[in-house]
């Protein structure tokens, strides 16, 4: 058990604030930890001044958000645990691999580098992006349907439209375009260097009604790690779907992430 607070540092993913993680945040501080919610680069404050000003996080790509985060790592008094969601696990597996973080969660992470699987839920999920080349340089919002779809289709529409009420933004189109054609760039932003073994412990979660980031895909990352002796392992919700981090069902994934960084990155720390 240690005796002063380990950081946690909290990655969302596209379309949501950095503030939807607070109830993580406020769970992990109850058990010891120092938890921080940095947004993307030029995120604004609120999710309220986001919508009011979508083009503040245009253009930004894979490699701008992961060197921003890697500030942010490098500027804490010890190296933090990485929790992050979707787009957010995807920084959380590029971090580690450059060396960075003791142990990270990667919660539904977006598709990295070597991945071949691409279901047609997927495909639907990203469209709203990826069906305009022009999106790469531009902010997108999603709709309250093309939400439902991508993350709320394993719980009711009523708390769909809520989660969409409370926490959406728009985003950048460019990480989604670099993640899509990944295995036709020789040097993709979405490549990840999983053969790393001096890297943290690494858990890998995934939703498996997840439309946005199918299991199949979770899976697929999952098996890029086997070079690496690194610990590496994945949790499975069978009834889960992309808004597992932050719909009314948040605390189970939260108290099986906690639960691990204490059995397998000897984080006892409450």
């Amino acid at each position: 058990m240690t005796s002063t607070p380990i950081p946690v540092v909290f990655i969302h993913g596209l379309w949501l604030h950095a503030s939807s993680w607070q109830a993580w945040a406020d769970r992990f501080a109850a058990q010891g930890y120092d938890p921080v919610l940095p947004g993307w680069p030029n995120e604004p404050a609120t999710v309220a001044e986001a919508r009011d000003n979508p083009e503040a996080v245009a253009g930004f790509g894979i490699d701008d958000v992961t060197a921003h985060y890697a500030e942010v790592i490098q500027s804490l008094p010890s190296p933090p645990v990485l929790v992050g969601h979707s787009f957010g696990g995807l920084f959380v597996q590029k971090l580690l691999g450059q060396g960075l973080g003791r142990a990270g969660v990667a919660i539904d992470p977006a598709q990295i580098k070597g991945v071949k699987a691409l279901p047609l839920a997927q495909l639907r999920s990203g469209s709203p992006v990826l069906g305009n080349p022009a999106n790469r340089r531009r902010s997108v919002a999603l709709t309250r349907a093309q939400f439902r779809y991508g993350f709320g289709n394993a719980i009711s529409a009523q708390e769909s439209d809520e989660l969409f009420e409370l926490w959406t933004i728009p985003s950048p189109g460019r990480p989604l375009f670099e993640a899509a054609f990944a295995n036709f760039s020789r040097h993709s932003a979405a490549a990840v260097n999983t053969a790393n073994p001096n890297r943290g412990p690494l858990l890998m979660i995934s939703g498996q009604k997840d439309h946005t980031v199918p299991d199949v895909v979770t899976r697929g990352a999952f098996k890029q790690y086997r070079s690496s002796s690194a610990v590496t392992e994945l949790k499975q919700f069978p009834d889960r779907g992309h808004s597992l981090a932050l719909d009314q069902g948040w605390t189970e994934i939260a108290d099986t992430a906690l639960n691990w960084l204490a059995e397998k990155a000897d984080l006892k720390v409450g």
